[in-house]
């Protein structure tokens, strides 16, 4: 796959560090795969955006599905993946999570994760929306997510990782041949320029997360900006089924203008009970699907939207007061101070809900070890699309995702270095001694004094290139003011939002596409553009992945999954039980294929003879 050329408009890295692997994020995905490389010898060094234990993972609130209780298979839990899935999950890729996925989450147990523990002394399991068993493994009652990452990030700082924490990843490095040579990052607090640096590595892991942020209301932390999938089709990846976002359909409701990171109310509050009800108290559910308030996600999504059409309301209730104070305080601690944090109490008061954003099922697109259509770049973890989650996510199935290929990626990446051991120490990557040094911080308390190279190119070949062939510098992305964001999630708000129609996303795209056209001419006309910063690149991360998201979804003529399109209101296998593929052309129009069957085909090399369409404007 050919690299676009183009690049976030940036100062040139002022600093460098060398290693084997660099793994971008700080969830479960990313410390799985740097804890597993770190273990086969690899020099690995972890970019992080916030602070380690700062990732999405923290924020899970139900806990990570496996076949563990008794009676419970593989089989079973593949069978609810796939209905969940909606007839898009590619069959292995589901076969591979659930059959690897038990013995992943014995691993993380033996890694220092302390699950809860039944009467019995076993795992205490509970249900969720699309599971037909209790497989649901929780932690501190709905602290999951907390305690994964506690211990994760305790065996990283035991194993003494490199890490670099308040770093905003920008661009993919690429060699000669084009094969991936590690990142540019800014590491924030360090001054708006002086910040920029590299980190050279042959393998990159990205497990950045999200892109919630791309709209007004989600359950995503405010650092979800879709930094990865925007790096990686800026590098030339594809990217695949970005139009399946999943809304939560139980997200606690704060007003119509609430914006930003909204509280999750766990789908584990119903897998233990809890009814949704109008404001009369009529469970509506009941009657729409055979697990009622059980059902996938993307149904209950629906139902729940289609009731406050019906009666004119904002938002729907659930009602979970026969639990009593003992099981809210025991089974739900988090999400019963969030709930009297905001004034309401769910042990005498039903709690009012509305779905928002929640969780990407489509992303970079990748094979069953990591790889994506670049050499060298790998994702896991919700920035990823594996193939697993098809149409529609099934509860509980991200941090076991994000688990089993982490640890796959680490397994092939480990191969491939196998004979090469200290390559990141022995030279390979040395930069002029000449050059200025650096001090950059790095997680394990010391600053690593590592010499600061000239401004360097796109690329960073092993050895110095003919100066008469070196590549022309590669393009800048024109970056969008910090205050586009909200026009952004607005904007996808109104128009690619749980509800859509023809009408709604071309407004959406014609609307991203003047954003996108005011910066382009202005860097063009006038060589002007936002400050390179924080914000900025945010900005222009999250445009990046809008005009995807968009694009992807005004070609779905159909509702399947979480994908609803009120024009197109119901399912066409015939036409459409496949895959939109969109990659970044070099004059930054977006090439969108479809693949043949609902199976993925090989990222390397590119699929042969896709189904085309028309590149979308630039």
């Amino acid at each position: 796959m050919t690299s676009t050329g183009i690049r976030l408009h940036a100062p040139a890295p002022g600093w460098s560090i060398p290693a084997d692997v660099v793994v971008v994020g700080s969830g479960v995905a990313g410390l799985t795969a740097a804890l597993r490389c770190e273990a086969a010898g690899l020099h690995t060094v972890v970019v992080t955006k916030a602070r380690l234990d700062d990732g999405s993972t923290r924020w899970a609130q139900g806990g990570i599905a496996a076949a563990l209780g008794e009676g419970d298979s593989p089989e079973q839990h593949l069978d609810d993946t796939l209905v969940a899935g909606a007839g898009l999950c590619d069959v292995e890729a589901v076969r591979l999570l659930v059959t690897e996925g038990p013995a992943a989450v014995r691993r993380l147990i033996g890694t220092g994760a302390q699950f809860d523990e039944s009467a019995e002394g076993g795992l205490a399991l509970t249900r969720e929306g699309g599971h037909h068993r209790r497989r649901i493994a929780h932690a501190g009652g709905d602290a999951t997510g907390a305690e994964i990452s506690r211990a994760l990030v305790e065996a990283v700082r035991a194993r003494g990782l490199r890490t670099i924490e308040n770093a905003l990843v920008l661009d993919l490095l690429t060699d000669a041949d084009g094969r991936t040579a590690g990142v540019t990052l800014h590491v924030m607090g360090e001054g708006q320029h002086d910040g920029v640096g590299a980190v050279h590595a042959p393998s990159v892991v990205l497990a950045t997360g999200g892109m919630g942020q791309v709209f007004s209301a989600t359950t995503n932390p405010s650092v979800s900006t879709g930094d990865g999938v925007a790096l990686a089709l800026r590098a030339g990846a594809e990217v695949s089924d970005l139009e399946f976002v999943q809304f939560h359909p139980t997200v606690l409701f704060l007003g119509p203008d609430a914006e930003g990171q909204q509280p999750l109310v766990s789908e584990a509050v119903r897998g233990e009970g809890a009814h949704l009800v109008d404001a009369d108290g009529v469970r509506f559910m009941i009657g729409q699907h055979e697990l009622a308030e059980l059902a996938p996600r993307d149904i209950v999504a629906k139902g729940i939207m289609r009731r406050m059409q019906e009666r004119g309301a904002e938002h729907m209730f659930l009602d979970a007061r026969h639990f009593g104070a003992d099981m809210w305080e025991r089974r739900f601690p988090t999400i019963l101070a969030a709930c009297r944090a905001h004034g309401i109490d769910p042990v005498t008061q039903p709690v009012p809900v509305a779905p928002a954003a929640h969780y990407a099922s489509g992303g970079i697109r990748t094979d069953d070890r990591g790889r994506t259509s670049v050499p060298g770049l790998y994702a896991c973890g919700e920035v990823a699309c594996t193939g697993v989650h098809g149409a529609n996510r099934l509860a509980s199935n991200s941090l076991l995702e994000g688990l089993v290929y982490a640890e796959r990626i680490a397994a092939h990446i480990a191969a491939g270095h196998a004979g090469h051991a200290g390559h990141a120490q022995d030279g390979g990557h040395a930069q002029d001694a000449g050059h200025a040094e650096y001090a950059a911080h790095t997680g394990d308390g010391h600053h690593a004094r590592v010499p600061a190279p000239a401004p360097a190119p796109d690329s960073v070949p092993d050895s110095a290139p003919d100066p008469s062939s070196a590549p022309a510098p590669p393009a800048a992305h024109p970056l969008l003011a910090p205050e586009a964001r909200f026009t952004i999630q607005r904007i996808m708000t109104d128009g690619a939002g749980v509800l859509r129609s023809a009408d709604s996303l071309t407004r959406a795209a014609d609307h991203l596409q003047r954003l996108h056209g005011e910066a382009r001419d202005a860097l063009h006309e006038n060589g002007k553009t936002a400050e390179p910063g924080v914000d900025t690149w945010e900005a222009t991360n999250l445009l990046c992945v809008a005009r995807v998201l968009v694009a992807a979804a005004r070609l779905r003529e159909e509702t399947r999954g979480c994908h609803w399109r009120e024009d197109h209101a119901e399912r066409d296998d015939t036409a459409w039980r496949r895959h939109i593929v969109v990659r970044l052309n070099p004059d930054r129009t977006l090439a969108v294929h479809t693949t043949d069957t609902a199976d993925f085909p090989p990222t390397l090399p590119p699929s042969p003879n896709p189904q085309s369409h028309p590149a979308i404007p630039a």
